[in-house]
């Protein structure tokens, strides 16, 4: 007897919707049996390449859309990252420096078919709640970077079992003789010299800078770099800023108190350079002629744009990202470590800085 019309179900139907296919229904599309199509579906090796084909084709044709929960199980891994940038969320999403190596980072995650999960650090409990979240497996690993001195985050990573790599050159103690750390930093140190040597050759004299925060590693290098050409160089030329236009401007109204004198200005960021260019417009110095002005980072959306545009120090932001997760993707894939370029992880990989020519200086 045949079924009323209303009440006729086709296959993969239930209740008029259609029925999430099931890795089942691949494996039998494909001709091939379930552990083969779970083979394929989760990333495992050992199956031909034509069988692979029958299945990736199969998935497309039904629309399969794999069960995470079932995969995790499977594979261990939640296919997720989790990067940690102790820094608050209002420099996080005005700064373009974050914007790039957390473009790099996402770039090169998605591409692996894994997650990013952004965690950000504005005050001390934090900690907690970062810790908490990394402790619950909701991700395989953690990437750290804007740490400062004392920076109890890789001690968490640590404490939870997750493997982690570091952007910047760490700086705790015992960091150094740390075989197992791994990091990615520019060559801050090396750009810094490139800058003061750029304005040593221009004719300037009496070179001030502005510094980043000391109690953290990139800023420290780039002073060390300022220090490498200028050892006998007067304390009141030097001053502290923060990585922001602001404190840039700050620490440029302080430098002209102490030294109306000075005759250039490397700042340890494009963004405080921005600030320093400000105030010396206020002040009435020109740019290059009275003050000549180099930065540090390259950062597309502030150095071609500044009046004049910023003479800088470029470092690969991005493909500093990028690195930083290939290098953890790879330890959580289980391939034997190479380096980076050419075959093996190591410890740490610096990037070269270069000078970019512009007005400024």
């Amino acid at each position: 007897m045949t079924e009323p019309s209303g009440q006729q179900q086709s296959a993969g139907v239930v209740g008029g919707v259609s029925a999430r296919p099931t890795l089942e229904s691949v494996a039998e599309r494909a001709g091939v049996s379930r552990a083969t199509a779970s083979r394929v579906v989760n990333g495992g090796a050992g199956v031909r390449e034509a069988l692979q084909e029958k299945v990736r084709r199969a998935v497309d044709e039904l629309g399969y859309v794999p069960n995470l929960a079932a995969r995790t199980l499977v594979t261990r891994r939640n296919q997720a990252v989790a990067v940690v940038v102790a820094e608050p969320e209002s420099r996080i999403f005005s700064d373009p420096f974050f914007a790039q190596h957390l473009r790099g980072i996402s770039r090169e995650l998605s591409a692996a078919d894994n997650q990013m999960v952004l965690l950000m650090i504005e005050e001390q409990r934090d900690y907690d709640r970062v810790g908490r979240y990394l402790a619950g497996g909701h991700v395989d690993g953690v990437l750290l970077f804007s740490l400062h001195r004392s920076d109890p985050l890789p001690q968490i990573a640590r404490r939870v079992g997750l493997p982690f790599v570091v952007g910047g050159r760490p700086g705790w103690p015992g960091a150094e003789s740390d075989r197992e750390l791994v990091y990615v930093d520019s060559d801050n140190r090396g750009g810094a010299r490139q800058a003061v040597q750029h304005l040593r050759e221009l004719g300037r004299v009496r070179i001030a800078t502005i510094t980043g925060p000391l109690d953290q590693t990139s800023s420290v290098d780039r002073l060390d770099g300022y220090r490498d050409l200028l050892p006998d160089g007067d304390p009141a030329l030097i001053a502290e800023g923060d990585f922001t236009p602001d404190g840039g401007g700050r620490a440029m109204a302080g430098l002209l108190a102490r030294r109306p004198d000075l005759d250039a200005v490397f700042a340890a960021s494009d963004s405080m350079a921005s600030g320093a260019l400000r105030v010396l417009r206020a002040a009435g110095r020109r740019v290059p002629e009275d003050v000549a002005v180099v930065g540090f980072d390259d950062v597309e959306s502030v150095a071609a744009w500044t009046e004049p545009p910023l003479t800088t120090v470029r470092q690969d932001i991005e493909e500093m990202g990028r690195l930083m997760a290939r290098m953890l993707l790879r330890h959580l894939s289980g391939e034997p470590e190479r380096p980076v370029g050419r075959g093996s992880a190591p410890t740490s990989v610096i990037i070269p800085t270069r000078l970019v020519r512009r007005e400024s200086a």
